[in-house]
């Protein structure tokens, strides 16, 4: 039987008592020399938040390098005077499913009324920060690096409304998981934009949320918001989140560990299709297929030759989603060399190559495909036969572009 959201909610009771027990200065450890956005402010005493009635945007990722809640000990702590807590797709507390959130609630552990962004925006959006009290919106989430992870478009939300209803924006910085090199795959265009994609950014685009941030507020906002990043020290672009010793928290349900980003830029297109993207495993979009597929998908991919990747024959019994309960076959992906990994161009070459050897590929019927790219061309270029090269090298000029104005924006080397 699935617990209640109350069920789960309540536990964290028990959390609170545990966090007015301990010091509420939070100080890093040693964590192969990386301090986050949270620490910094910690560290500081708060002075950033000195005097504001404050309201944070975050989810269960929002923790300290000792794996406690930023809420539970911002709320334990005299220098702070937290008001409110604005819960993204999920809920603050993590416990809804994709496409889903917690609602309006006061948190049992903190006696905090908790507000719910999802799909708000604009002005709706700016009444709930005005209706709250707040004066100062903090946002603290771990990103996964791709375009159409919403949390970077609920930042963008609320940067827009803390905007409009005159509040100002505090972003702490956290590491990009799959490193933050370089910028790759399609940049959307804006006729394609949704909550999968308000702006024209790459579609794996090797940025922080602190980065995005300053990116956001010069050039897609218009008039700009009032706005702090409190950066990290010590992180280095070129390395994943592993290197760090930080505990990793699923930012999402179908995100239980950092090899699911690795892979989730280019797999994460297989939900504009009639494919499993192994959402009901407990590799989702490490594992993907459907029924009538069988070991010529991954044949096929390997064929490719892929830099830094190989697939395996694989059977799979989703537990919920595309597929519930049936045993369908496809492929599992294995990522041998990091470092030479392109996601985005696997995600490619795995449409390619299912279009191929299943006669039963289709897109899903509303064209999300085209919400996911950022553009009808991947689909069409697809649909026409072209191959991963080909669909890859479309996107070359766009992908350049977006990379010199990211430049300006990057806070770390």
């Amino acid at each position: 039987m699935r617990p209640s959201r109350r069920t789960l909610l309540t536990a964290a009771t028990a959390t609170a008592a545990a966090v007015t027990a301990v010091p509420t200065t939070v100080t890093a450890d040693a964590h192969a020399g990386l301090e986050t956005g949270f620490d910094h402010l910690s560290a500081d005493g708060y002075a950033l938040l000195g005097g504001q009635k404050t309201g944070i945007v975050t989810n269960p990722t929002g923790i300290t390098p000792d794996a406690r809640h930023i809420v539970d000990v911002m709320h334990a702590d005299p220098r702070v005077n937290l008001t409110a807590v604005f819960g993204p797709e999920h809920g603050f507390r993590g416990t809804a499913q994709a496409g889903g959130s917690e609602g309006r609630y006061d948190d049992p552990a903190t006696g905090l009324p908790v507000y719910d962004t999802y799909l708000k925006s604009g002005q709706p959006l700016a009444d709930i920060f005005t209706a709250s009290g707040v004066d100062t919106v903090v946002f603290d989430i771990q990103d996964v690096g791709a375009r159409f992870y919403t949390y970077i478009w609920t930042l963008y939300d609320c940067m827009e409304a803390a905007r409009l209803a005159g509040k100002r924006v505090v972003v702490l910085d956290r590491p990009n998981p799959v490193t933050g090199r370089t910028a790759q795959g399609p940049v959307l265009h804006r006729e394609f934009a949704s909550f999968v994609g308000r702006q024209p950014i790459a579609q794996a685009h090797g940025m922080t949320v602190g980065e995005l941030a300053r990116l956001f507020n010069a050039e897609f906002l218009g008039t700009p918001v009032a706005l702090d990043v409190v950066p990290m020290t010590g992180w280095r672009r070129s390395r994943f989140y592993d290197a760090w010793g930080l505990p990793w928290v699923p930012p999402s349900p179908n995100m239980p560990t950092p090899d699911t980003a690795l892979v989730y830029s280019g797999t994460c297109l297989f939900e504009g299709t009639n494919l499993s993207e192994g959402r009901g495993t407990t590799r989702p979009f490490e594992l993907l297929g459907a029924e009538g597929i069988d070991a010529r998908w991954a044949a096929a991919a390997d064929g490719l030759a892929l830099p830094g990747v190989r697939f395996r024959e694989a059977y799979f019994a989703p537990a919920f989603s595309k597929f519930q309960g049936r045993t369908v076959g496809g492929v599992q992906i294995h990522v041998h060399d990091r470092a030479a990994y392109d996601p985005v161009r696997t995600g490619i070459g795995l449409l390619v190559t299912a279009k191929k050897v299943w006669s039963g590929f289709a897109w899903r019927s509303d064209d999300w495909i085209d919400k996911l790219t950022g553009s009808a061309r991947v689909r069409t270029m697809i649909d026409a036969g072209a191959g991963p090269d080909e669909v890859v090298g479309a996107w070359q000029d766009e992908l350049a572009a977006f990379r010199r104005v990211r430049e300006e924006f990057l806070l770390y080397s």
